[in-house]
């Protein structure tokens, strides 16, 4: 756990990813539809606000500062995915058909979202090390901002998830095609 008189944003952002996770993992095991839907109102509210953190202060001070900033575009882009997601299961409930899916998805994407950024010698935090980031300094403006959006969503009050990377393709919500004799 960073200590919190020099908070370091590498560690805060760790400690938000194992908290996510743990949160994921009691969401899978749950059976009462009232704990689930809270546990995943929690997961959701933990990964906005984890999300506009890196996008307004980390990913920003790691733009033009690490080697290979591709992987700042896929995680933008993961990102987004993930807010999609997030804002299907926030309009909807446990009993909805693929809710169960979507909770299971976003916490795949989540997995692999996290994996790239703490990958040991290319993931992101560590390119962030390496290009010699106030690691302390961008770490009390993440602290700030997370207690700043905390009251701001008390209580579920969580905001539509803006996206940088999709476009707002128009999408038509379909029925599965059916299998061929299946008229």
């Amino acid at each position: 756990m960073p200590s919190r008189d020099k908070p370091d944003a590498i560690a805060l952002l760790k400690e938000d990813h194992r908290k996510v996770e743990d949160l994921f993992e009691k969401a899978e095991k749950a059976r009462d539809e009232d704990r689930k839907k809270m546990l995943v109102q929690q997961i959701c509210t933990e990964l906005m606000i984890h999300s506009m953190v890196e996008e307004e202060i980390f990913y920003p001070a790691c733009k033009d500062q690490i080697e290979d900033e591709d992987v700042l575009d896929e995680a933008y882009v993961e990102h987004d995915g993930a807010k999609v997601l997030i804002a299907e299961l926030l309009d909807s409930e446990p009993d909805a058909e693929f809710y169960d899916a979507k909770v299971k998805v976003l916490s795949e994407l989540i997995r692999h979202h996290v994996k790239e950024e703490e990958k040991r010698a290319e993931g992101l935090f560590a390119q962030a090390r390496e290009a010699g980031l106030d690691i302390e300094a961008l770490g009390e403006r993440i602290m700030a901002r997370k207690e700043e959006l905390k009251q701001e969503f008390a209580g579920g009050n969580l905001p539509p998830p803006h996206t940088r990377s999709y476009t707002g393709h128009k999408l038509v919500q379909d029925n599965p095609v059916a299998a061929a004799g299946d008229d």
